[in-house]
């Protein structure tokens, strides 16, 4: 599970404890695109799987299609601790192409919520995500060594996948710096 990966530069996560079994990650890392072409990749679900680890086993389940819109679910399947659990999104404060959220409806948290803003910079774009999460009790002594190994896995692995992709539509849109 856990891998060791080559970080773009430009990433950066940190944990923090914001209350009783309450976390959030912040994560954030530059992009030489302009928001414009980096807000349609993360707001379609189907990009999910290309930035997913294989170990996570994620697949949507969701027969709706994936368009995206204040109030849109979606339905996936995970592989969380060797068990297949379902987890429900629902996509809240969508404000294209500068940000939107998704809050777990239903999945293996108590509570999930993933804000992804795209800020328009000189070198192209900051990505960045906060996640606030909070953990079932019984969870709790399983935070640190690994409830959070595997959410900076996750977020090292899409970190590495992004910066892939963004170098490819660079590269695919004639956009060289």
């Amino acid at each position: 599970m856990q891998k060791n990966y080559a970080l773009p530069p430009t990433f950066r996560m940190q944990f923090s404890n914001i209350g009783s079994l309450t976390y959030e990650l912040r994560a954030s890392q530059v992009l030489l695109l302009p928001p414009d072409n980096v807000f349609p990749f993360f707001e379609d679900p189907k990009n999910l799987f290309a930035i997913t680890p294989d170990w996570l086993d994620f697949k949507m389940i969701t027969g709706k299609g994936s368009e995206v819109f204040e109030g849109a679910e979606f339905d996936y399947v995970i592989r969380w601790f060797g068990f297949r659990l379902t987890w429900r999104s629902r996509i809240v404060d969508y404000q294209p192409p500068h940000r939107f959220a998704d809050i777990q409806i239903a999945g293996p948290y108590r509570s999930w919520k993933h804000l992804h803003t795209f800020e328009a910079v000189p070198e192209g774009t900051v990505m960045k995500d906060t996640v606030t999460y909070r953990l079932p009790a019984l969870a709790f002594p399983l935070h640190r060594p690994i409830i959070r190994k595997q959410l900076e896995d996750i977020f090292t692995y899409r970190a590495v996948r992004t910066a892939e992709w963004a170098g490819d539509a660079v590269k695919r849109n004639g956009m060289e710096r």
